[in-house]
């Protein structure tokens, strides 16, 4: 399986997939392309969140400003899972979130031979890695006969597999210092041990509008009210729970908390966007 994330649009990812369709009959899975055009860290978010619900598998991801720089391209092992990426940071954050540990994190960069395009690299290096790497993992379960196939289940290879067969990938090099992207963590204000104030940060914004921040959904979860950059807010399990046009903070699929409208735009209602401060304030919120 290979899976396929960019902010291409149409019709550049079909392209992608003619190239990789040339080398291998792996499954072909687009987990996105309309990302925020040229953003990284959004990126980064989502595949950290989407990811890991897949068996492992070789997920390319091209969220690209850099394209036509000398920034490398990284694959990367997470566990069972590869990332194959532009070196700008997103492929780290969802590598962790697939491996057992950072431990369980290895990075290499991928000799580069002069690509077709400098505008395409989608197309031009990510594919044909993507496809490299995966026949390189069909070939090594296919003589593993029975042993590091089977103990990851499902004849996929175990960890220890996928990494023996990336060593044996001769375009490889241990990477010295690949970019990362590290999300912050909310600063929580605490009375007696119980939480009274939150100051988060805005991580992205889905195609409804919502609002995910980086606070953990605990800390607001069992609230009916909360005041959000000092206005009064409702909290609420569903959209449902407030009139249509309303504004609410929920605790998001993700597990953070969102700031949203029912039937409406949270971004637009809160003034939010990705990087701003927001701050969840249990004081006078009528608890």
């Amino acid at each position: 399986m290979i899976t396929l994330t960019s902010d291409f649009g149409s019709p550049y990812p079909a392209a992608m997939k003619g190239v990789i369709r040339r080398h291998t009959d792996a499954e072909l899975i687009d987990v996105a392309h309309d990302l925020p055009r040229g953003d990284p860290r959004a990126a980064a978010f989502w595949l950290r969140f989407v990811l890991p619900e897949f068996p492992p598998a070789v997920h390319c991801a091209v969220v690209d400003p850099g394209v036509g720089t000398d920034r490398d391209a990284l694959v990367v092992r997470a566990g069972g899972h590869v990332v194959v990426a532009p070196d700008n940071g997103l492929a780290m954050p969802p590598a962790r979130a697939l491996a057992t540990d950072e431990s369980d994190v290895e990075v290499w960069t991928v000799a580069v031979d002069d690509p077709a395009s400098e505008t395409f690299h989608g197309r031009d290096v990510f594919a044909p890695v993507a496809a490299r790497v995966r026949t390189a993992l069909d070939d090594a379960a296919e003589s593993a006969e029975g042993g590091a196939a089977d103990a990851a289940g499902d004849g996929a290879l175990d960890a220890d597999a996928v990494a023996a067969a990336l060593a044996g990938l001769d375009d490889l090099a241990p990477a010295s210092d690949p970019a990362d992207i590290r999300f912050p963590e909310p600063s929580i204000e605490r009375d007696d041990g119980d939480v009274i104030a939150v100051d988060g940060e805005v991580l992205a914004i889905d195609r409804f509008g919502n609002v995910i921040t980086n606070v953990p959904g605990d800390l607001v979860r069992d609230r009916d009210w909360i005041r959000v950059n000092g206005d009064l807010t409702p909290v609420a399990e569903t959209f449902g729970a407030v009139d249509p046009g309303e504004r609410l903070v929920t605790v998001g699929s993700h597990g953070y908390a969102e700031c949203d409208v029912n039937d409406g735009r949270g971004d637009e209602a809160f003034d939010l966007r990705p990087g701003d401060a927001v701050r969840f304030d249990a004081n006078g919120a009528g608890e």
